[in-house]
């Protein structure tokens, strides 16, 4: 990916900023111009919370290319408090077991570095187990 991508969707990766339909009050993530619910314009941004709970999860042993130095790690699909489901890593597990509707918060962390001359630090959100308060 190159840079000027990088800057165009710093926004939904560092801070989950997605749209609001304005017509029919859909919240979308990824952001996208249309609304798939209505099919009206919807170009308001729309700041996530970044809570949700797991919706299911798998550890991936055999990863895509530049992804190899991570592995195993554990990619869950997480249903946000607002709606969306999103694809994302999960970290900071230690050892706690995972489970179906447990509770999760986005981080900013590091996503992967590449490995060209550039050596670009890619970064963007994951998903932790909600840190219980005490």
């Amino acid at each position: 990916m190159e840079i000027p991508r990088h800057w165009r969707i710093r926004q939904q990766r560092y801070a989950l900023v997605g749209e609001v339909c304005p017509h029919c009050n859909a919240k979308l993530f990824p952001p996208r111009d249309i609304c798939p619910q209505c099919g009206e314009d919807a170009r308001t941004p729309y700041q996530f919370s970044g809570k949700g709970e797991i919706y299911s999860y798998t550890t991936i042993y055999e990863p895509p290319a530049g992804f190899e130095e991570y592995t195993p790690y554990t990619v869950a699909l997480v249903k946000l408090e607002e709606g969306p489901v999103v694809t994302a890593q999960l970290t900071d597990l230690g050892e706690q077991p995972l489970e179906i509707g447990m509770p999760v918060e986005m981080v900013t962390r590091k996503i992967r570095s590449d490995s060209d001359e550039r050596g670009m630090i890619i970064y963007g959100y994951k998903f932790r187990p909600v840190l219980s308060r005490q």
